[in-house]
């Protein structure tokens, strides 16, 4: 068995040459070479192959494996994962992202959200969290399909939490509405970087356009209580002043949760990896996001999107429930 859950992605890694006479804890050298903080043991236990064997029996597929999440073993041993649906092919082709390109992705299938519930069911998830990828061939870019899903979810486990990563649907206001009006507890929209690197690292997908997603899911929202959640690599080559910037950024467009991690490149053909941002700045990065006002900020190497999602949204309720009081 492999030492720990990173040696297959440090096999692909590809960052920046080595430099001997760099002293800078934080820049990426080597091939496939990672920091200490990057290490960390398998986690034990039956769980693993129980999510894995629900998630195939019920032919969905999961944003872990896909996007060669590097917390996907962690994840699945505590009987938890993120849904990824519409399919496994996505319209737009990110310079940091591991999920398949397709122009003409395959047809959605109706009984994804049964299949979905299912598989909620037996692993008996409490928060769910859902995303897609970008089906920029349909009209509606999917809102009306995952919306769906979100209606039966809410049918047959009521008490279940719902956060849902969308994509930005092409600027498609009827289809923010159409998702807004499904009353998630949680909606996440990504930054994944900051303004200068926009263009390189996300493909079609704009900076403003993120921030005005941002700001109309909290003006908009037909749940009143619904947070507003977002997230961003580092590692990419931003300065930490862009880092600031976007911070403010998200919060002057109605974040109440940031997620930060550390960017890993996932093949040889995406972005190359420019630094490995140390334990203390992204503590640093946490605080002032803080001190500006962001509710709940959640950073640290091994951070994405959707980890530990449970454990955030709880966090998130009873600091909601301690303000009303």
């Amino acid at each position: 068995m492999q030492k720990d859950d990173l040696s297959a992605s440090k096999r692909r890694l590809n960052v920046l040459p080595e430099n001997p006479e760099s002293n800078d804890p934080n820049k990426a050298v080597g091939l496939g070479r990672f920091p200490s903080w990057l290490h960390r043991k398998l986690p034990k236990g039956s769980n693993l192959a129980k999510t894995g064997g629900i998630i195939s029996d019920n032919r969905l597929h999961t944003v872990c494996e896909e996007a060669s999440c590097p917390n996907q073993l962690e994840c699945w041993s505590k009987k938890t994962a993120t849904f990824l649906v519409m399919g496994k092919e996505c319209t737009r082709n990110c310079g940091f992202c591991d999920i398949d390109f397709s122009k003409s992705p395959k047809p959605l299938e109706a009984d994804e959200a049964q299949r979905l519930v299912d598989s909620v069911k037996q692993l008996g998830l409490k928060h769910v969290v859902i995303t897609m990828v970008a089906r920029d061939d349909l009209p509606d870019g999917g809102a009306e399909h995952l919306a769906n899903i979100i209606s039966e979810l809410r049918k047959e486990m009521p008490e279940t939490t719902v956060e849902i990563l969308t994509s930005d649907f092409a600027g498609n206001a009827s289809a923010w509405n159409t998702i807004l009006s499904s009353k998630p507890e949680i909606f996440n929209h990504n930054i994944e970087t900051v303004r200068e690197l926009t263009p390189r690292v996300r493909h079609t997908a704009k900076y403003e356009r993120t921030l005005q997603l941002l700001l109309y899911a909290k003006t908009h929202r037909a749940n009143p209580t619904m947070f507003v959640k977002s997230g961003l690599m580092v590692g990419l080559g931003e300065t930490e002043e862009q880092v600031h910037e976007t911070l403010r950024d998200l919060q002057q467009n109605g974040c109440d949760i940031v997620t930060m991690g550390q960017y890993l490149q996932p093949n040889r053909q995406k972005l190359l990896v420019k630094a490995f941002v140390t334990p203390e700045q992204f503590k640093k990065y946490e605080e002032y996001g803080h001190s500006i006002g962001i509710k709940h900020m959640y950073c640290g190497p091994f951070v994405r999107s959707s980890y530990n999602a449970d454990l955030i949204i709880q966090k998130a309720l009873t600091r909601s429930y301690e303000l009303r009081r």
